[in-house]
């Protein structure tokens, strides 16, 4: 995360704080997530095993923001072709 997103704003109430920042993390990680979808032009070339691992370690984050909100226990995802 930048630095500047990180700071405090002064005066700035927990709730206000989150959605500042959820604000800003939805955006880059859906910005993100539409750069792997790029992969998907016939620019590149995968094996449907490629495929099934990147779409397994995006489910796999999601489960684990999901399992964060719901206070469940969460695991690292490991992320290798």
């Amino acid at each position: 995360m930048a630095d500047n997103e990180e700071k405090d704003v002064a005066g700035e109430s927990k709730s206000d704080k989150f959605k500042r920042l959820a604000s800003k993390r939805v955006v880059n990680a859906i910005q993100k997530i539409e750069l792997i979808t790029n992969l998907a032009a016939s620019s590149y070339e995968s094996t449907p095993e490629e495929v099934t691992k990147i779409l397994n370690a995006l489910q796999g984050s999601v489960d684990k923001v999901k399992a964060a909100f719901s206070k469940q226990k969460i695991d690292k995802t490991v992320f290798k072709l």
